[in-house]
């Protein structure tokens, strides 16, 4: 059952990093992937979102910016010169911040590193940038495409045949981009509770990506894989670990890697196996062509039936409409609906500290902004000045 809680009914923030504050500069893509991460966590997090600059990334209604949930915003003028004032001073009692710049826009504005650390010696300052901070092409444009394709792992998924296949945004931006500067924060968090100062973590998609290439240049090393494109175990050049279409055009995953899970798939398929056949790659075609003659035989809801509680690593590939209600991630909650939006709930689980449910975008205007920011530590004085030049929007 998808958990659908009204807005107004929800409880506070709670989760293991309860009572962790967190200033975080408006970006789009992996900055907000990390903010989000750690908000559904328990930090509790301000968003400052930048006026006067164009805007980025994908335009959609704010409720369904779902990387923004957990935490309210506010507008502010970054460019002008006296928002640096009202930037420190919410520094000066926060734990860590989120920037995603180009390298060298926070120094400019005045909020970079050096500046923040000298006011608040304990914070942990996370720069997430594509390139990294350093290199060739440190200051260079790019998207999550991009950056992947720089580490071979973009050159390594695709079908024999066909170009290299862009895996969504999945890859660079929100696994190698907004999960290790997530877990670079947390680390840096530890260990300013041994040495009490706090530091700056450069957190690159680029380096983020090819740390999870990690095995796979490994295997290649050993000579296990190749470098061509759709011939390898797990790129769908094994007729055991691909995707089949059934009768109804959908579609069932094939994981079968080993032996024993094989032996389950050949049986439930009633197809003969030959151990020898399938030792030999250049007999593979001909056996992933019986696979998918079979498979065509039942639509995909017949063959999930058949394989339920089968140990052969078969399962149905569903739409992102229809995961929510299916058996497994609906018993988990692995899914909430959140005033009317259907998204995934917060991971990892925790057994003590557990996470709250997550709460819908939030912008703060007028008085609202104005008690937000003294609560965290801005100057009333100095926040009513900026309100009234429309340096806070």
């Amino acid at each position: 059952m998808i958990d659908n809680i009204p807005q107004r009914e929800r409880a506070g923030t709670s989760g293991p990093l309860a009572g962790i504050r967190i200033i975080e500069f408006g970006g789009i893509g992996p900055a907000p992937m990390c903010a989000m991460l750690l908000a559904d966590l328990g930090a509790q997090l301000l968003r400052l979102e930048r006026i006067g600059e164009p805007a980025l990334g994908t335009p959609r209604p704010l409720r369904y910016d779902l990387l923004l949930r957990s935490r309210k915003s506010i507008a502010i003028n970054l460019k002008d010169a006296r928002a640096a004032a009202l930037v420190h001073d919410l520094i000066r009692t926060a734990d860590a911040s989120i920037e995603g710049f180009r390298p060298g826009v926070a120094e400019r504005l005045g909020i970079g590193p050096d500046d923040c650390l000298a006011i608040n010696p304990r914070l942990v300052y996370g720069r997430m940038t594509g390139w990294g901070s350093s290199g060739p092409l440190a200051h260079t444009a790019g998207h999550d495409l991009n950056y992947i394709a720089l580490t071979g792992a973009l050159n390594a998924i695709g079908r024999k045949g066909a170009p290299p296949t862009p895996p969504l945004a999945l890859l660079g931006d929100f696994a190698g981009g907004g999960l290790y500067m997530a877990l670079g924060i947390v680390s840096a968090l530890l260990e300013r509770e041994r040495s009490g100062k706090g530091q700056v973590v450069d957190a690159a998609i680029l380096d983020g990506t090819a740390s999870l290439m990690t095995v796979f240049f490994g295997l290649l090393a050993a000579g296990v894989i190749n470098e061509r494109r759709g011939e390898n175990l797990h790129d769908s050049g094994a007729f055991f670990y691909d995707v089949y279409e059934c009768a109804d055009g959908r579609w069932m995953a094939v994981a079968a890697i080993e032996d024993k899970f094989r032996a389950e798939l050949f049986r439930v398929l009633d197809i003969p196996r030959d151990a020898a056949l399938e030792g030999d790659r250049a007999q593979w075609p001909a056996i992933r062509a019986r696979i998918a003659d079979r498979f065509k035989t039942r639509t995909r809801q017949e063959w999930s039936a058949i394989f339920a509680g089968i140990d052969a690593c078969v399962s149905p590939v569903l739409s992102m409409s229809e995961v929510a209600s299916h058996p497994h991630t609906a018993q988990r909650g692995t899914f909430v609906e959140i005033d009317g939006v259907v998204q995934p709930a917060p991971a990892p689980r925790f057994s003590r500290t557990r996470t709250s449910t997550p709460l819908s975008p939030t912008r703060a205007s007028g008085d609202d902004a104005e008690q937000l920011l003294t609560e965290w530590g801005a100057e009333a004085s100095l926040v009513r000045e900026l309100a009234k030049n429309g340096v806070i929007a």
